[in-house]
């Protein structure tokens, strides 16, 4: 009979860096799972949730490949709270579910979960452990700028769209500070799977 795998869930707000943490997770030996990704696959063209959706907010929302625009459906949810809301029920629980899927089919002794709603969405009620991933406002917003080619405002705009940093902090069993060099998280990182319990470390090393 396989054994249940050890969860650690990844979160933090908006480019903290949990990428990072869930790639260096992987090179470690845990399965990892990317929370935007399966969503991306749930509400893919065609999908029901991705019908919901576009019947939800409209079909200016609906992309060239018959799909949800995601900058279009973005630029309105990230200006009205009670927008954003209806989103996240319409996306969390097809994506939740997904989610426990994959971790009930992985042989893995540990699964990484890099999901930036970790708590909001109740996949944190799954995981063994949480770690929050954090940085400064102001590297979030040079990053958001950098990789998603947003002005300020906007990358102001998203920051402020999320509950603060200080919240999931308080709700984290490890901390990982993403405000230094790429080599000071991995460091934690590594430290952090180093003082898994001991018997999540027999299983991975068997």
């Amino acid at each position: 009979m396989s054994r249940k795998p050890y969860v650690i869930g990844v979160t933090g707000n908006i480019a903290c860096g949990k990428s990072l943490v869930l790639e260096t997770l992987a090179g470690l030996g845990a399965d990892t799972i990317d929370a935007d990704r399966v969503a991306h696959e749930v509400m893919a063209p065609g999908t029901p949730t991705a019908e919901r959706i576009i019947a939800a907010f409209g079909e200016e929302i609906r992309g060239q490949d018959g799909g949800i625009d995601r900058r279009a459906l973005g630029a309105i949810v990230f200006r009205d709270p009670d927008k954003l809301a209806l989103l996240d029920s319409l996306a969390h629980p097809p994506t939740v579910a997904a989610i426990r899927d994959r971790v009930a089919a992985s042989t893995a002794a540990v699964v990484a979960i890099d999901a930036i709603k970790l708590f909001e969405a109740g996949v944190a009620d799954d995981c063994d452990e949480v770690w929050v991933v954090t940085c400064t406002p102001e590297q979030q917003v040079e990053r958001l700028m950098r990789r998603n080619g947003f002005d300020r405002e906007e990358a102001l705009r998203r920051i402020q769209a999320q509950p603060p940093q200080e919240e999931k902090v308080r709700r984290a069993d490890r901390v990982i500070d993403n405000s230094g060099t790429v080599e000071a998280t991995i460091a934690q990182v590594e430290a952090a799977w180093n003082a898994l319990p001991a018997e999540v470390r027999q299983r991975i090393t068997s």
